[in-house]
């Protein structure tokens, strides 16, 4: 999922750049990521892209930014991956838990 420079989307596909500011160097360690656009329902990513609202404003060029590590994003994209395979194999099941305790200490 990680994408390569210049490389083109899918259709039904995003393209992110993950990464905090470096005080200390003055550069960024980021890294971009093209994730399917379902994760944008998703009520963990919805909470990220408020705060990427909060730092980075609606107008952006170039890809999505989101303000948090990589690691963090990750773990993120872990979680809703895992959400969306208990979901197809407990699709009649309506016990979808979120696990809303998470906190991403970089975000």
């Amino acid at each position: 999922m990680q994408e390569d420079k210049k490389m083109k989307v899918k259709k039904g596909w995003l393209a992110v750049q993950v990464g905090l500011e470096e005080e200390e160097e003055g550069g960024s360690i980021s890294q971009k990521f093209v994730i399917p656009i379902s994760y944008l329902y998703h009520p963990l990513f919805k909470r990220l892209l408020d705060k990427a609202y909060d730092v980075y404003g609606y107008h952006t060029d170039g890809p999505l930014k989101l303000p948090c590590s990589v690691d963090d994003f990750l773990h993120l994209r872990w979680i809703i991956e895992k959400e969306s395979g208990s979901n197809q194999h407990n699709h009649n099941n309506n016990q979808h838990r979120l696990p809303h305790a998470i906190i991403f200490h970089s975000c």
